[in-house]
């Protein structure tokens, strides 16, 4: 088996996306799973930047022109904008992922 083919398919056993594809997941199937960990990650970031901001809220209070530390409008804001933005950021390649075919991905490589 020639060297490039061995990395090939080295590569896309290891890839969870084309190993659900050759067991017969759907695109919504792929789509989801991407998703479904870009949430959790996401989430988990929001949580420790909640938790990060609130707790140097107060250093930065000095700072702050008619605007209270913990401001839950600012708070609400910046966390449905960051979000938006990573499960767009996430779901644009997924997308493009999941209408590949599986052998097509293996031919190129």
């Amino acid at each position: 088996m020639p060297r490039d083919l061995r990395f090939a398919l080295r590569r896309l056993a290891r890839s969870p996306a084309f190993a659900a594809a050759a067991v017969g997941a759907g695109r919504g199937d792929l789509l989801w799973g991407v998703l479904r960990r870009v949430v959790v990650t996401v989430g988990l970031g929001i949580a420790a930047g909640l938790a990060g901001a609130l707790a140097l809220s107060r250093l930065l209070s000095s700072l702050l022109f008619e605007v209270s530390p913990t401001d839950p409008p600012t708070f609400a804001a910046v966390l449905v904008v960051l979000s938006v933005v990573a499960v767009l950021a996430a779901a644009l390649p997924a997308r493009r992922a999941a209408r590949t075919d599986p052998m097509i991905a293996l031919r190129s490589e």
